[in-house]
């Protein structure tokens, strides 16, 4: 691919549309209901907000070497929306700013654990416990089914080509 085709591609312009209609596909990922009955996660906010990370994170993994820019695109969509989603939750102006600290808290120290850990299953599975559980109770059966999960989808996207995923057409197996 030429240098000009990946410039057009990330420019400031035609990578807004695509981030956020990749974060969108994320979010919808998340919300499949096998990750609250199947693998035990907990069916509220904190939970939702956890498994979208999850998600951010396998993307994240795939193309922070390639598509920086574009990356950091889907994270400001992300942080927009959990500004939004605080307002309408009724949420005044300074407390949002303070949740939103503690979001981005919350987020980049997922993503920080996550990249340390995914190379070993039982650290990874720890990781897991603490971030996206919370120490919530969770069986061994549901962590290795989770874990898959996590294996299968990372693999999945690196067949994916940059290109689709730029105009976000991402895909996730289940």
């Amino acid at each position: 691919m030429s240098f000009f085709l990946l410039k057009k591609i990330f420019a400031s312009d035609s990578y807004e549309a695509a981030a956020h209609d990749a974060y969108l596909i994320l979010v919808g990922q998340a919300r499949q209901e096998y990750f609250y009955t199947k693998y035990g996660v907990a069916d509220n906010l904190d939970g939702r907000f956890d498994v979208i990370v999850l998600h951010i994170f396998l993307l994240t993994a795939r193309i922070k070497n390639e598509a920086p820019e574009f990356l950091r695109s889907i994270w400001e969509v992300f942080f927009s929306d959990m500004d939004r989603s605080l307002r309408e939750m009724g949420v005044s102006d300074t407390g949002v700013g303070k949740r939103i600290k503690k979001m981005a808290q919350a987020f980049y120290g997922r993503i920080d654990a996550y990249e340390k850990t995914i190379a070993d299953t039982d650290s990874f599975k720890e990781s897991l416990k603490r971030n996206l559980y919370r120490e919530a109770p969770v069986t061994d059966e549901q962590l290795s089914e989770l874990v898959a999960y996590v294996t299968r989808n990372r693999d999945f996207l690196k067949t994916q080509t940059m290109e689709a995923i730029a105009k976000g057409e991402i895909k996730f197996c289940g």
